[in-house]
């Protein structure tokens, strides 16, 4: 493993995957999410993790998603690759394809669907990591899964591949932090996939987020990272509490209908999901413009 893995702080905004009216990939879009993004203020770009509908998505429309990517971004932040699959010989493709392309980690999630052992998680990890020289973060989401990946397990994987450098935890059992740190050392790179839990984890050590809120607000969702890093604690547990009414409401419906919703009102891209999600409820469109409101997120409305 060669690359600088101190780079992979911060937020790292997960991109949603944008569709045109046909429902294809919308390549242009892409680049001009992820131009925008840079431009913001994000620390990273991550594509085809939970915000980008990756199973939804093809392997080779995940490999097209990759490669643009990369070439939009062209080094000017990390990029992690959202590898995982339920799939162990997709898993090993879409990772394999990461590293050719230069990629600075790749993200893989929890298998999905199968809830495998502690042992069976172990085995999977350990074969995806011993395949690649690249930094590899570990996706736990157990509300998504069904399955959590133990602190215990983290470090058998950790021990045995010192190529997994850290974990997206997505676990609203707040406790997990603090025994994650504990038990496989405070160097390890934990990333919160939960949006109120963000600057709690920074709190503890936390190496940043990955936060499905920067695809509305990438400036103010760096900048809790940011303050954190400068010692700003009170200017950021302010921006915690004005980012939360927001962060509550595009989780109203499954992750990322409501954010595509949000996106598609901002003019951003067309709100598209493919199935089996589907658009948000018209009611539940109302409550997610009444708060973009409050943010002056909305064309011709100011804060």
């Amino acid at each position: 493993m060669s690359q600088d893995i101190s780079r992979l702080r911060g937020s790292i905004a997960p991109v949603v995957t944008p569709f045109d009216d046909n429902l294809a990939v919308d390549h242009h879009a892409l680049r001009s999410l992820i131009e925008w993004q840079i431009s913001e203020g994000s620390h990273g770009i991550s594509v085809s993790g939970t915000t980008g509908e990756p199973a939804s998505l093809s392997m080779d429309e995940r490999e097209a998603i990759f490669e643009t990517t990369m070439i939009a971004v062209a080094g000017r932040v990390p990029v992690v690759l959202g590898t995982g699959s339920t799939n162990i010989d997709e898993t090993l493709r879409l990772t394999h394809r990461a590293e050719e392309l230069g990629a600075d980690a790749a993200l893989v999630i929890v298998p999905y669907y199968n809830r495998p052992s502690q042992e069976g998680l172990f085995q999977h990890f350990v074969t995806v990591a011993r395949s690649t020289r690249l930094p590899v973060i570990v996706y736990n989401i157990p509300g998504r899964t069904a399955t959590n990946i133990e602190p215990s397990t983290l470090k058998r994987i950790r021990d045995a591949c010192p190529n997994v450098i850290g974990v997206k935890e997505s676990n609203r059992d707040f406790e997990e932090v603090t025994r994650v740190l504990d038990t496989v050392g405070r160097d390890f790179l934990v990333y919160s996939g939960i949006e109120a839990l963000c600057y709690p984890m920074l709190a503890l050590g936390g190496a940043g987020h990955i936060s499905a809120t920067a695809n509305l607000l990438p400036g103010p969702v760096a900048d809790l990272y940011n303050y954190c890093a400068a010692g700003e604690w009170e200017r950021a547990r302010d921006l915690h509490f004005d980012l939360y009414a927001l962060n509550d409401v595009l989780f109203i419906e499954t992750n990322p209908g409501p954010v595509k919703a949000a996106m598609g009102m901002m003019g951003k891209i067309r709100p598209h999901v493919r199935l089996p999600l589907a658009a948000v409820s018209p009611e539940h469109e109302r409550q997610i413009a009444e708060v973009m409101r409050r943010y002056g997120l909305l064309p011709g409305v100011a804060d």
